[in-house]
């Protein structure tokens, strides 16, 4: 009889509504991790394929660098400091050393403008992020991408809110826009006597929100915008302070620039 009702007044069983919402549900949810696991793949490849090339390109500005490093002070060509990266484990960075050996125990995380400890190689290297070139090998390696949400040390990480740990669901970068926003981060921190502190107050609040904006928006033009920001951010130091523009191109009074 209900079949004979359901014929008659064009309504479908009840057992059929649930039926075909469980294979919407399930569909829709088949697509997602489809697009999800694609755009992974894409953004790797995008990867891979700019390091390698990179790598290549820049050997001998890489080996130079090194040379300088050396030949300036005692001590390692690298920096390997411990960081936090995608899901929340733990690697090794590969940073030009710009500071003197063991610097770390003689001082915190944060670095200002006028630190004692970055050599006069280094400072030079920091003015125009060639201390980063590096990285290449982390993104290579898998650990890190070319953009996304920079790598934090892991105490600075423990004091992140339940929200902020979402940064930790990409891969960190080698740049994003904060870095782009914040590329002088060490002349706000000039004459701090407490640099850890002041980063958290006057730095980590802006960055930590354009983080988080990059990995709800994240794909592969962005990608390209923020690299192609990056590039005129370091070749041109003068680039305009506020562009007007927020991630995804709009005007805003809060800037990225």
């Amino acid at each position: 009889m209900q079949m004979v009702r359901t014929h008659r007044t064009g309504k479908q069983p009840l057992f059929m509504n649930s039926v075909f919402n469980w294979f919407s549900d399930d569909t829709s949810l088949s697509l997602k991790r489809h697009n999800r696991i694609l755009t992974t793949m894409t953004k790797r490849t995008f990867d891979l394929v700019l390091s390698v090339f990179g790598l290549v390109l820049l050997a001998p500005v890489l080996v130079a660098v090194a040379v300088m490093i050396k030949v300036e002070s005692a001590g390692p060509v690298f920096y390997r400091g411990l960081r936090m990266g995608w899901r929340g484990k733990s690697f090794r960075i590969f940073k030009f050393r710009t500071m003197v050996e063991d610097a770390e125990k003689v001082g915190g995380a944060s670095t200002p403008e006028d630190d004692p400890r970055v050599t006069r190689v280094g400072r030079f290297l920091r003015r125009y992020k060639l201390d980063e070139l590096p990285q290449i090998l982390n993104v290579i390696t898998g650990e890190m991408s070319l953009v996304g949400p920079r790598p934090q040390v892991p105490w600075a990480v423990e004091l992140y809110t339940q929200e902020e740990r979402d940064v930790l669901s990409a891969r960190p970068g080698i740049t994003d826009y904060a870095s782009v926003r914040f590329r002088d981060e060490g002349e706000i921190l000039r004459g701090s006597a407490n640099p850890d502190k002041d980063y958290f107050e006057k730095i980590h609040p802006e960055k930590m929100r354009l983080s988080l904006e990059y990995v709800r928006k994240q794909s592969l033009w962005l990608d390209c915008q923020i690299l192609w920001k990056t590039l005129g951010a370091v070749l041109f130091r003068r680039a305009r302070a506020e562009s007007g523009h927020t991630i995804d191109g709009g005007p805003s009074s809060r800037t990225v620039l």
